[in-house]
């Protein structure tokens, strides 16, 4: 067997005396080592780049040597559990669990967190985690090298977001404190950085859920515009929204550009489905609007005030997916600017015929793969007499372009 220790998070939760007793190898950090009894003339291996270690140990199980690898917190969450498993087998791994440094961050500042959702940034794409945050109330984010609280707080500075950054939890170096975005990018936090808790002060802690991490999807989409303020009907009718949201595909941890907003109502449902999103409106009104939208639906929309394409270029930020609403005549400079910045796709509505071959174009020439529908559809109204007619709805081009898979050359970073 493997014996699994979790060093728990929490004061006074890391094991004592021999929790490697009769281990032929311990595998763990350095002051996980020195923290713990180890056997006279035990082999020791500290634990840095993974696979070395992993080879290691797989001297010793198949001859049945015991193991004792000792890990941080609650090594089966976002810890050394998996790599063993899909190495050795589950079936081999005794697991005893600590305090993982999530639950003792949030003990630490007295708030539950059944509602968070938990994001890794350590090894990974900071912008996964960024982006959680701007969507969701509280988010706890697994920190590593360059993706710090220095590097989070610089990512979401303006989101008026506050930071709690548990360091060194259940030692005697532990320090937690609250901070400003700003303030977390304006200091050197060294590597004692266990976790950061991002947290929007209006909206935490939330309500009693039945499930755990990431709220549940809304039980419905492609809303009734009479959902949404909106101007002189100037609003995506919800049949080409349904669409659009199947091509934009928006889901946790991506980030999506609504440019020409008009209502936001396209914004709000992918802010709904779990998408960090930023609307783009030219009209000092419009930007009421979609604010005012996103707070009645209960969502996060960061909304930028400028007309596009010019004002995209102020924004560092590398989008997913764009919907783009609007531009008359600078349509085709505005899709082409949105196809050379989105990773994954960007879907265009267009109501005037002339402007269809221009914006197919610069979604080809971004090189993504192009498609579309004319949608026309009618829909059931009441006539005198308790009798229904079909009453029809402008018809509306939507063109989607798809990056193809694995081709982010032309992505702007």
């Amino acid at each position: 067997m493997i014996t699994v220790v979790g060093m728990g998070a929490a004061s006074g939760a890391a094991p004592t005396g021999d929790v490697a007793a009769g281990a032929e190898l311990v595998v763990g950090g350095r002051r996980h080592l020195d923290a713990v009894r180890l056997p006279e003339g035990v082999r020791t291996v500290v634990l840095g780049a993974l696979a070395p270690a992993l080879d290691t140990v797989a001297e010793y199980v198949p001859r049945g040597r015991p193991v004792t690898v000792l890990a941080s917190g609650d090594p089966g969450f976002f810890g050394i559990v998996r790599a063993l498993a899909e190495r050795f087998g589950p079936e081999r791994l005794d697991v005893r669990a600590g305090v993982s440094s999530v639950a003792a961050a949030f003990a630490r500042v007295g708030l539950p967190w059944d509602d968070a959702v938990v994001a890794s940034a350590h090894g990974r794409d900071l912008r996964t985690a960024v982006n959680v945050c701007r969507a969701h109330p509280k988010v706890a984010v697994l920190t590593g090298p360059g993706a710090g609280p220095a590097e989070l707080g610089a990512a979401l500075r303006d989101d008026g977001r506050v930071f709690v950054v548990a360091s060194a939890l259940g030692s005697a170096e532990e320090r937690v404190e609250r901070v400003t975005p700003a303030e977390a990018a304006a200091r050197d936090w060294g590597t004692a950085v266990s976790v950061v808790l991002c947290l929007d002060g209006a909206r935490a802690p939330g309500p009693v859920r039945a499930l755990a991490g990431v709220r549940p999807g809304p039980a419905g989409w492609a809303l009734a515009e009479d959902a949404f303020t909106h101007r002189d009907s100037m609003i995506t009718k919800f049949e080409v929204r349904a669409l659009a949201l199947s091509r934009l595909g928006p889901r946790p941890g991506d980030l999506v550009w609504d440019v020409g907003a008009g209502s936001g109502s396209v914004a709000v449902e992918c802010a709904r489905l779990g998408a960090a999103v930023t609307a783009v409106e030219r009209t000092p009104d419009g930007v009421g609007r979609v604010r005012a939208n996103a707070a009645a639906h209960g969502v996060d929309v960061r909304v930028v005030h400028g007309a596009a394409p010019a004002v995209l270029a102020g924004l560092d930020e590398v989008p997913d997916a764009v919907f783009v609403g609007g531009g008359g005549r600078e349509l085709p400079s505005i899709v082409a600017e949105c196809a050379r910045r989105a990773r994954r796709s960007v879907v265009v509505a267009v109501a005037a015929l002339d402007r269809v071959p221009a914006a197919r174009e610069a979604l080809l020439g971004a090189g993504l793969d192009c498609d579309g529908v004319l949608l026309q559809s009618s829909r059931l109204a009441p006539l005198p007499g308790d009798v229904t007619r079909l009453a029809a709805t402008n018809p509306v081009f939507l063109l989607w372009g798809v990056r193809p898979h694995g081709r982010t050359e032309g992505v702007a970073p």
